[in-house]
């Protein structure tokens, strides 16, 4: 399915009025992972309260034992200090990268931004090596700004 088949779904899942913010979230994960070939783990990270790290509130794919990550640690770590997009085509070619699974090739992280703060971030792992372009990287940004809507 084409990023923008997707957009409409995607904000109508953020414009559901019966459905709590985590329920938006995992249907957002969902959405992305079943419709997106490459796109084999989705999750959002959110910074935890006061604490100089993320928690993972939602995703679809296999489960993670990484639920806490601190700043600067990997690749979500990283983009939680930096405020920027982070791209990685090889994540063997990566210093600081936290392996989640074996058959992850590729991953991006696209911080989410609230008022200008930043407030968590989208998270994709790819078993497809170098998949992810600046399309996904402007759908993703969509994809935040819409979550952004209802935090």
């Amino acid at each position: 399915m084409t990023f923008e088949a997707l957009k409409p779904m995607v904000s109508s899942i953020i414009n559901d009025k019966v459905l709590i913010t985590e329920e938006k979230l995992s249907k957002i994960c969902e959405l992305l992972k079943e419709n997106i070939e490459y796109y084999n783990w989705v999750g959002f990270y959110f910074k935890n309260g006061d604490k100089d790290e993320l928690k993972l509130h939602a995703f679809a794919g296999e489960p993670t034992d990484h639920t806490i990550i601190p700043f600067g640690k990997g690749i979500c770590g990283q983009v939680a200090v930096s405020n920027k997009n982070f791209v990685v085509p090889d994540v063997k070619a990566q210093n600081n990268y936290i392996a989640c699974s074996i058959f992850v090739k590729a991953e991006i992280v696209i911080p989410l931004f609230v008022n200008g703060e930043n407030v968590g971030q989208i998270d994709i792992d790819s078993h497809t090596a170098d998949p992810f372009t600046h399309k996904d990287e402007d759908f993703l940004e969509f994809v935040n700004g819409e979550v952004a809507k209802i935090l």
